[in-house]
């Protein structure tokens, strides 16, 4: 029974495999089709689009800090009825019972000045209030108008948060568009390793499949030649060995080609199941990549040049906060106004009264027993440390470019190098596979030039696997397209 356990086992899992096939939908698509397919609606796509559009909108609410800001105000109505403590002109105090009614409407427009770090404002408003008639008085109107207020608000040796913003923030958004664009990529790079996982697995399936095939032939034919006494026993225990290794060998294959085409169709946000027929992408394009060039490329269009002007200017931020935070402080504050009020509404805008006020405020720390030089120089030390931990990442950001070039060069040739091996393999294993079938050589040298043969389209897929998983690698690093020549910056806004 152990003897065709395999056989049995395999003929009836590739029974269910293809029953399981031919209700499945099969795509036909090539590696720049899957790649279109993972940057169009791929889950870290929505992901990477979910992400950017946050970073779009914190950007645009930093742009409006430096436009005018309008509000309307108002209170319709406010009405209070109690009884409250009410100073008297002798300066006594008596509990009065008291009915009014506020209603008031004002509009302000403000605006931030970015170069000095104050604001200017102005308002207008106009207020009514309604003492209803009491058993000791009787009811009474007041307006109130205020046409028109204009006024400042400025510090001076303070910190200018809109200055330093205004300098940080359009890189944040700029270095937020980048890294978008290095996602897209990002996706490419694991969408083509995934494309080759299952199209190797596929081709797996195909060899191993054939060569279970070849395997059961060859051992009907040494049975036969077994029963004539032309081979010994060994040698046919050997031959049904590699058959039913031949069906284990397919079973794993198979499993392992449904993992891998499962992980694909996840990444690619595919719900329905459905079955890939990959087309390898043998033809390489002539691509020779300057070392030179692409690290101008790099540092022209990756988000880590912007984010090492980002961390710069963040630490140079830090000292001059640390510094004015610390020191003298003095705010000025001044408005000037038209008001007017009477009991009459016609008269409320007649003949309006000027109003003016002014003020000096003034810190100036005297004794903070060094805490203030503290804060001081732990913000230089940081500005120090980031300048230096910037220029390191700096130069491992070059390295590792230049490097990936010349590996990337390297990929090429190890691909035409395999295809070759590949090809040898295939026809030696033709060969003596013929030659065994004749008589002419023993097993020992067959089951060499199949071992050969796999190991060679192994070798000859995985150079292929590493080439383009190299070249979306550089497309990534450079973000450059050097195939179209043209970079990979997009326009987010679009």
């Amino acid at each position: 029974m152990n003897k065709y356990f395999f056989p049995i086992s395999t003929f009836f899992f590739l029974i269910f495999q293809n029953i399981a096939n031919t209700q499945t939908d099969t795509i036909h698509v090539s590696l720049p089709q899957v790649i279109q397919m993972a940057q169009s609606d791929a889950p870290d796509v929505q992901l990477a689009k979910t992400k950017q559009t946050t970073n779009y909108w914190q950007y645009q609410s930093f742009r409006a800090n430096y436009k005018p800001l309008m509000d309307l105000t108002s209170t319709l109505p406010n009405f209070n009825r109690t009884i409250d403590a009410i100073t008297q002109p002798d300066g006594t105090v008596e509990f009065i019972p008291r009915t009014l009614m506020e209603n008031e409407i004002g509009i302000s427009i403000s605006q931030d000045v970015s170069w000095t770090g104050g604001s200017i404002f102005a308002f207008s408003g106009f207020r009514r209030v309604d003492n209803f008639a009491t058993s000791i008085n009787p009811k009474t109107i007041s307006y109130l108008s205020t046409p028109i207020v204009i006024g400042f608000n400025q510090p001076l040796f303070q910190f200018n948060n809109l200055k330093w913003d205004k300098k940080i923030e359009p890189l944040r958004y700029e270095e937020a568009n980048r890294e978008f664009a290095e996602e897209m990529e990002e996706i490419a790079f694991n969408a083509t390793r995934l494309f080759f996982d299952v199209l190797i697995a596929q081709l797996n399936v195909a060899a191993v499949a054939k060569n279970k095939a070849d395997a059961d032939t060859l051992f009907v034919i040494s049975k036969g030649r077994f029963d004539v006494g032309r081979i010994a026993e060994t040698e046919l225990l050997q031959i049904e060995l590699s058959a039913m290794n031949a069906d284990a060998d397919l079973a794993e294959a198979v499993l392992d080609q449904q993992s891998n085409t499962e992980r694909l169709r996840n990444f690619l946000g595919i719900t329905k199941s459905i079955r890939f027929d990959l087309i390898p992408p043998t033809e390489i394009p002539e691509i020779f990549i300057n070392p030179d060039t692409a690290l101008r490329y790099a540092q022209e269009y990756r988000s880590e040049t912007i984010e090492f002007m980002r961390r710069i200017k963040e630490a140079e931020r830090d000292v001059v906060k640390a510094k004015a935070d610390n020191g003298l402080n003095v705010d000025l504050f001044g408005q000037f106004g038209l008001t007017q009020t009477s009991n009459m509404l016609s008269d409320a805008y007649k003949d309006p009264l000027d109003q003016e006020r002014f003020r000096l405020g003034l810190t100036l720390p005297i004794a903070d027993w060094g805490k203030t030089k503290a804060q001081i120089e732990i913000a230089k030390s940081n500005f120090q440390l980031e300048q230096m931990n910037v220029e390191q990442e700096r130069i491992n950001f070059d390295r590792e470019v230049l490097l990936k070039v010349q590996q990337f060069d390297l990929q090429r040739n190890q691909v035409l190098l395999g295809l070759r091996a590949f090809e040898v393999a295939q026809k030696r294993l033709a060969i003596t596979r013929q030659r065994y079938l004749i008589g002419k050589i023993e097993i020992v040298e067959l089951n060499i030039a199949i071992r050969e043969e796999d190991e060679a389209r192994r070798s000859y897929m995985n150079s292929l696997r590493n080439y383009w998983i190299a070249y979306y690698e550089m497309r990534r690093l450079t973000m450059y397209d050097f195939e179209n020549d043209k970079p990979l910056i997009r326009n987010i806004q679009k």
